[in-house]
């Protein structure tokens, strides 16, 4: 089987959607089938990923696995059997909020590629250009078309906005053409596939049609309990320059995700500064983005927060996270929240909003939700955890990572969603 994603998300850095093509190229490729993304860059260039460089990834984080007991034929591997990856880009001027993101604006160019792969799937990861792009194929370029709802761009953004200033039934009919937007989008495909329920239910609310849940997984081979590391807990806590020198007490918590407006940041800091004030801490934060300088401005002059920037060594942030205490997080915008579910994936007790995907990624004691955007409730969640009894925590952080799907759970769920579509299109060829 050949996979086309198309999106315009995809940053030169990093981000949720490029991870998540990095890993469904990596997969799917172990498993035979060939995966192609199309995404805008700064030229355009087309990189193959050779099958070395996953066997690489196999042989340093623990194999992915081979042949599958009572999956599909198209989902068994073999150790000689590999399909292939590539990127291509499409050169296009850098976003002025980001620029390590693109714009993706040479819809010949995207139809000319599909034409030129014809993939078995066609799948749309962004509904802009992404999206017209691909609807404009023929169906004689591809097999069956997708939609992947990665972030829900409406109410993110222009409904809040929008809200300051007016009420929420105006804000319903002023957005309502862009959700007719997407109705066009899911109408034009033979899925919609969502991440996390809540969405599922929002999408079906308004109207998309045949839209999926398909869990996102995190790759356990890397975010997994057996990373946590107290020597190397003890070391970060010690590494915070001009801090007093941590004590027995002091607990080590976390932050992780982009540094952009709608990751909401700044309840995560002005949170930790309540906590901090009755418990001994220190926070990491893991990320980078355009918002990255006004949130060291916000807590300029403090010694226990440190900005470790985005790292590229997922087995040293997947030990980051196994080892601390506890994990902040506050958007309650999230299609899923990835980095939740990895800190969760590798045994960190979290503390999320009550609203967006990361709230259904809170399981039993190791977690607690609060008041979405309320600093006061995030540190009132944060001082009631660390209060629990630790060992009882701990049992509930490891019973909670059996209910984190992996990579192979979900792209094994995907490519059987993938062959269904494929079967129905053929019978009503």
């Amino acid at each position: 089987m050949k996979v086309l994603d198309v999106t315009e998300f995809y940053s030169q850095r990093g981000g949720g959607v490029r991870s998540h093509l990095t890993l469904k190229g990596h997969i799917l490729c172990q498993w035979g089938h060939d995966h192609v993304v199309v995404a805008p860059g700064p030229t355009d260039e087309t990189v193959l990923i050779e099958r070395e460089s996953f066997e690489r990834n196999r042989q340093r984080t623990g194999a992915l696995p081979g042949y599958v007991e009572g999956a599909s034929s198209s989902t068994q591997t073999s150790a000689t059997t590999a399909g292939s990856a590539k990127v291509i880009r499409i050169g296009g001027r850098a976003l002025p909020y980001d620029p390590t993101y693109h714009l993706l604006w040479r819809m010949d160019k995207v139809r000319a590629i599909v034409r030129r792969e014809r993939p078995d799937i066609l799948e749309i990861n962004s509904p802009y250009v992404a999206a017209a792009s691909a609807l404009a194929c023929p169906r004689t370029d591809f097999g069956v078309r997708t939609f992947l709802w990665h972030a829900d761009f409406i109410d993110t953004y222009l409904r809040v906005m929008l809200e300051r200033r007016a009420s929420s039934r105006a804000a319903d009919v002023l957005l309502e053409p862009l959700w007719a937007l997407v109705r066009r989008i899911g109408g034009g495909c033979d899925a919609t596939i969502c991440g996390a329920r809540w969405q599922v239910d929002k999408l079906t609310q308004h109207g998309v049609p045949r839209v999926v849940h398909v869990p996102f997984g995190v790759d356990k081979a890397v975010f997994n309990p057996r990373g946590r590391d107290e020597a190397a807990r003890q070391a970060l806590l010690a590494s915070f320059e001009g801090a007093p020198t941590p004590t027995n007490e002091t607990r080590l918590v976390v932050a992780i995700g982009r540094f952009a407006w709608e990751k909401r940041w700044d309840v995560v800091l002005d949170a930790y500064l309540r906590l901090a004030k009755r418990v001994p801490t220190r926070l990491v934060c893991f990320g980078d983005g355009p918002e990255r300088a006004a949130m060291q401005a916000r807590v300029a002059g403090r010694t226990d927060i440190r900005f470790e920037g985005f790292l590229t060594d997922r087995p040293a942030l997947a030990s980051a996270l196994a080892s601390a205490d506890l994990l902040l997080h506050s958007c309650p915008f999230e299609t899923f929240g990835l980095g939740v579910a990895e800190a969760v994936a590798a045994g960190c007790p979290v503390v999320v909003p009550d609203e967006g995907g990361a709230a259904e990624l809170a399981f039993g004691g190791s977690s607690v939700r609060y008041r979405a955007l309320d600093p006061e409730a995030c540190a009132a969640a944060a001082i009631a955890l660390l209060g629990r009894d630790p060992a009882q925590v701990r049992d509930a952080a490891l019973a909670a990572v059996g209910r984190i799907a992996s990579v192979e759970d979900q792209f094994r769920q995907t490519l059987a969603l993938y062959e269904d579509l494929l079967s129905r299109r053929a019978r009503t060829a």
